[in-house]
């Protein structure tokens, strides 16, 4: 037999259901208020941040026919590997012509050299030719009073000193005109030498850079030359990625950047590991404007019906070395990037980026003329005689 229920009984039972869901439904909200509280108050987060890192692209710096690829995409290279090597029969010719250069333009001025002592004892035994004139002059005229020289040899005498003179300004000013293009000058220090030298290090410099390096160590990405292409300068080859200079580009709301500081932590969780592995950071400094701001064409508020939008400003985060170094990430790659903003004792336009970082210089191109000075001075002793 079935109890009878009554309508009031009812009532009670869904009072007391309802009144245990509302207190259930306090203590959930009570909880995750706690939780937030303890945990996530001092947190700001954001899903639009992505992996960036140095794209570093890699182009010919002379003109050239490819005739070698020793690199392609996904490959590892080591900083100075040779990735791409061109013809060098043109860069070779000039050199062979810078060289050629420099050895006429050294005699040129061991012929000046000569050709000044040549002119300083010209001159030199010129003005001896002219005391002896004078000398004999003075008698000349001494002895014409007795009749024993005649007026012929005095005026032929005097001819001659004329002659002389005449002579000596004119050595003197090829002198001088010749002094003047030495100007004291050593084979090393003279002008014309200079610039000999400036042309055989420049050609030797084009020679050298037939063969392209890879600036960083990295990985190759995006490689675009052939065998056999015809390049200029300048002409964009592959990039190399060094996987180890990355960072995070967060952007996060306006209404979020109040208390994001350089210095702060944040954690980082990337979608390519389904979120489950976390990367730790430090904030290195916020952008200067808002996304919109640098944007191709910005947007102009001043014209048409103005609707808000939340900006996003660009906060740039350092990534933990070892933890890179343990799983090396991709540039642009998604992530989930929350930020600890408890200390804001730092200034919001102060910067973390470490200038001195490797990432910032290389030393590639440091001793690309270290052979060029031996065959300098080897082609300046040859033709110093």
């Amino acid at each position: 037999m079935q109890k009878k229920v009554y309508p009031r009984e009812i009532l009670r039972q869904r009072r007391r259901r309802l009144r245990w869901v509302t207190i259930l439904l306090l203590l959930a909200a009570a909880g995750y208020l706690g939780y937030w509280w303890l945990t996530q108050r001092e947190w700001v987060r954001t899903d639009d941040a992505f992996v960036a890192g140095h794209l570093v692209g890699v182009k010919a710096q002379v003109d050239g026919t490819v005739v070698e690829i020793l690199a392609e995409n996904t490959q590892a290279v080591q900083k100075g590997d040779v990735l791409v090597r061109l013809d060098g029969n043109y860069a070779l010719v000039a050199m062979q012509q810078a060289e050629a250069e420099l050895a006429k333009t050294v005699r040129e001025f061991y012929m000046l050299k000569a050709r000044l002592e040549s002119l300083r004892q010209r001159l030199a035994a010129k003005q001896a030719a002219v005391m002896q004139v004078e000398h004999d002059l003075q008698r000349f005229k001494a002895a014409a009073g007795d009749g024993a020289v005649s007026d012929q040899q005095v005026q032929n005498a005097e001819d001659k000193l004329r002659e002389l003179a005449a002579a000596i300004r004119e050595t003197s000013a090829e002198r001088d005109g010749v002094a003047a293009q030495l100007r004291d000058s050593g084979v090393d220090d003279y002008p014309a030498v200079e610039q000999a030298k400036s042309r055989l290090r420049r050609a030797y410099l084009d020679y050298q850079r037939r063969e392209v390096r890879a600036p960083v160590s990295g990985f190759v990405a995006k490689r675009k030359v052939q065998v056999g292409d015809n390049l200029h300068a300048g002409a964009a080859l592959m990039v190399v990625v060094p996987l180890d200079q990355v960072w995070i580009e967060a952007n996060f709301l306006e209404t979020q950047i109040a208390d994001i500081r350089p210095g702060q932590a944040a954690e980082i969780r990337v979608d390519a590991f389904g979120g489950e592995r976390i990367y730790h950071g430090l904030v290195q400094g916020l952008n200067p404007g808002s996304g919109s701001s640098f944007a191709l064409l910005p947007t102009d508020n001043a014209t048409g019906n103005f609707i808000h939008i939340a900006e996003r400003v660009q906060v740039r985060i350092a990534l933990a070395p070892e933890e890179l170094r343990a799983a090396p990430l991709q540039p642009g790659l998604s992530t989930l990037t929350r930020v600890h903003i408890a200390d804001t004792a730092a200034s919001a336009l102060a910067s973390k980026v470490n200038l001195a970082d490797a990432a910032y210089r290389t030393d590639i191109y440091q001793h690309e003329l270290d052979g060029v000075e031996d065959k300098i001075r080897e082609i300046i002793a040859a033709n110093r005689s």
